[in-house]
């Protein structure tokens, strides 16, 4: 039960740590910019050369 002297629960300092993992990664690839979307295209191109040569050595 809360008092008329208390904060309300929904401003404190812990309201960062509700936000989901997806939410989180958005809005640090949005900070981040340019660096987030090479990581992106390096994590790309790794995982199709990895399905390639997996695919090449399985032929």
């Amino acid at each position: 039960m809360t008092t008329p002297d208390s904060p309300p629960e929904t401003m404190t300092a812990s309201a960062p740590a509700r936000d989901s993992y997806v939410k989180l990664a958005m809005r640090n690839m949005v900070r981040k910019g340019r660096k987030s979307l090479f990581h992106f295209g390096l994590t790309t191109l790794g995982l199709i050369g990895l399905l390639v040569g997996l695919a090449y050595l399985t032929r």
